[in-house]
């Protein structure tokens, strides 16, 4: 049998951890996988799919800035991809490139289970309505917080991305609101940045008033990348996390959409945070 072939296609990419964590979730479950990373220039995400495809390649994981791009691509999308217009998942199969997004189901797994905080009954403010902001918005509205704020440089994204998931917000009882950056009003539980300020090493855009006393301040980036933000909220209060927790569950998620075995996530999460300490 040959070995499957899969990657992570990004720019930047050099920083990504997927490559050690889907051979980890290989070696756990005796999947015979090869899975490297990809630096794709920002106007050629298109052909280098092309290129993976011919040289075999059976899937491959999508970050920035490429995830809206995903999507348009696919020639089958899942109802998670739909909503988010937004994939960070391609699977090739005979001619079809079938798209989904495991972000989000990545992000409640680490809130809820690793990090010990349900979402449900809560205020829930997320930072940014880009790919990564689309992605996650559908599965923490059904998790079943009170209230949602999306705030955003740039309103009209924020209220575009609410507006597609408004009836999915209604029915689940959710309260589901577009804003700007500046001048949010009262305090929240549970703030998530999906903004690139972290990539960027930009300053935390809110102020610090928007943190209720013990708030979890969650950044969905991870490594250096995440350590002003957590400082922030470690510094006014809050419980900092990282989103490390995030990239293993979304790769267990698409793991187990590529090679139908749910990898032993949480293990390799202790292992990765271990080996990371260690470097």
């Amino acid at each position: 049998m040959s070995t499957d072939l899969y990657c992570v296609m990004g720019n930047p990419i050099a920083h990504s951890q997927s490559p050690w964590i889907h051979s980890r979730f290989a070696e756990l479950t005796g999947q015979d996988i090869l899975y490297t990373k990809r630096h794709i220039p920002l106007d050629h995400f298109d052909q280098s799919i092309q290129t993976f495809v011919a040289e075999g390649g059976h899937g491959c994981n999508i970050t920035v800035p490429f995830k809206f791009e995903a999507a348009a691509l696919a020639t089958h999308t899942s109802e998670r991809g739909l909503l988010a217009q937004a994939c960070n998942i391609l699977t090739f199969n005979d001619g079809k490139i079938e798209a989904d997004n495991t972000d989000g189901l990545g992000l409640v797994d680490d809130i809820e289970q690793n990090a010990g905080v349900s979402l449900r009954g809560k205020r829930v403010l997320l930072m940014g309505a880009g790919g990564a902001a689309a992605g996650v918005l559908g599965p923490l509205i059904n998790a079943g917080p009170a209230h949602i704020s999306v705030a955003n440089r740039t309103v009209q994204k924020a209220c575009d991305l609410v507006a597609r998931h408004q009836a999915l917000a209604i029915l689940q009882k959710v309260e589901l609101q577009a804003h700007d950056l500046k001048g949010l009003e009262g305090e929240f539980d549970i703030i998530i940045n999906g903004t690139a300020s972290s990539l960027g090493g930009h300053d935390v855009p809110v102020d610090a008033q928007v943190l209720k006393s013990g708030a979890l301040a969650y950044d969905m980036m991870y490594g250096a990348g995440a350590q002003d933000f957590m400082n922030w909220g470690r510094a006014h209060g809050a419980v900092p996390r990282d989103g490390l927790g995030m990239l293993v569950g979304q790769a267990a998620e698409a793991f187990l959409i590529w090679r139908g075995v749910m990898p032993p996530a949480r293990q390799v999460l202790d292992e990765l945070r271990a080996k990371l300490a260690a470097a």
